[in-house]
This record gives C-alpha cells, structure tokens and sequence, in this order.
C-alpha cells in the first residue's frame, strides 16, 4: 500500500493549527525538530488523510493542510485504518503506528465550533521515529508491515 505525502506541516505551540513547511526533519527518540509536539513520547508525529480532509469539506469546514495540527497530510493511504504497531515509511524516514485517534480539547477546536464535528480525534493518528530522516511534499508514503511489533 503506498500514498503520497501532500504536505508537512509544524507548530511552536501545542494546541494550535500547524503552518505548512518545504522540509521537516525526523529524528529517533524526538519527532520533528522544531516542532511542539517533539519530545520522547509515543505522540511524536501526526498524519491525516486527504479523505479525512473532503469528508470535513463536504460538510462545510473551509480547512487546509495543517489545519488539524497534523504533521503530515497524506493522499492515498486512509492512515486511520492502519492498525497500531504498523511500520510506515515516509520519505527517508520510519515511523510506527502508536495511536489512532485522540481526545479532543475541552472547549472542542474550531472546526468542530463551526461544522459540529472533527476528524482528528478518530482518524488522524500518531506514530513515533523509529529511523530518522528528512519528509518533504510529493515523497512516497510506504506501508512497511501491518500489526504490532511490541
């Protein structure tokens, strides 16, 4: 199964949209440096699928990528389908699948103000660095292995 990363994005703050960058860079134990998110956690790194995004737009939610604090937006994987423990490699980085979904803010975001729902808490997911490396827009997005490897 392959996608295709659309664009990565970063924030200096955790709890708010991430702006879209040409490059991140990944490193084992951190996530993405300069990003809020970075640290040693199994939350290192967001992805959100294109599907995700159309699904919020059909509803009425004017979003762009980033919008969601994910780090990365993907097309043509639905990442929320990816059971935890998958190992995917995006651009010349590996990441694992360590959680699906989330539990919102307590006042609920933005989007969910204005449309009366979110996709992030049930399908963006989060993973952690397994090999470092650099992730840009159009990079190839590799699902390695499916299941745990605990």
């Amino acid at each position: 199964m392959t996608g295709e990363v659309l664009a990565v994005n970063i924030s200096e703050k955790r709890g708010e949209k991430k702006k879209t960058v040409e490059e991140i860079n990944l490193r084992v134990g951190h996530g993405i440096e300069e990003d809020a998110h970075a640290g040693d956690w199994h939350r290192q790194v967001s992805l959100l699928s294109l599907s995700s995004f159309d699904k919020m737009r059909k509803l009425g939610a004017d979003v762009v990528y980033g919008d969601f604090a994910e780090n990365i937006s993907v097309a043509g994987i639905d990442v929320f389908r990816l059971p935890v423990g998958t190992r995917i490699k995006v651009g010349e980085a590996l990441l694992e699948v360590t959680q699906i979904g989330k539990t919102c803010h307590d006042m609920g975001c933005a989007i969910k103000k204005q449309v009366g729902t979110c996709v992030m808490p049930h399908e963006g997911i989060f993973t952690r660095v397994l090999e470092s490396g650099k992730v840009k827009a159009g990079d190839v997005v590799k699902v390695i292995a499916e299941g745990s490897f605990n």
